[in-house]
């Protein structure tokens, strides 16, 4: 009865990994630069997902909770506060603010760019 239990809670465990399911509902990686942001106790392995699914360039900030952090290579991760945000995590949540900000403005002048020379996005 214990390894049915065991093997049960290891099924479960497996089917909410986002290593394991986050790729198949990523949409196709964009042309140009990619910012992501991520923020609980899943985002470090939520970014490690998307780092292995976009070889395209790509940065970011993942906060998760204390302990909960995972090595990955060009998304950022932030060990901070949970359920009580700390000071880490605050400047990490004003850090996503502002680079986001950035690259919404980049990408708001591209758009504007394009739109000039007749080409259309998709969304």
């Amino acid at each position: 009865m214990r390894a049915l239990l065991e093997a049960s809670f290891r099924a479960a465990v497996a089917a909410a990994d986002p290593l394991q399911i986050l790729g198949a509902h990523l949409p196709a990686p964009p042309r140009g630069r990619t910012f992501v942001a991520a923020a609980g106790k899943a985002a470090a392995s939520m970014a490690q997902a998307v780092e292995s699914r976009f070889a395209a360039p790509l940065e970011g900030i993942a906060i998760t909770r204390y302990g909960h952090g995972l090595p990955t290579q060009r998304i950022r991760v932030v060990e901070a506060g949970h359920p009580v945000p700390d000071e880490a995590g605050e400047a990490a949540a004003g850090e996503i603010l502002q680079r986001g900000s950035r690259f919404c403005r980049a990408a708001a002048r591209a758009c504007c760019r394009c739109r000039r020379r007749g080409c259309r996005w998709r969304s």
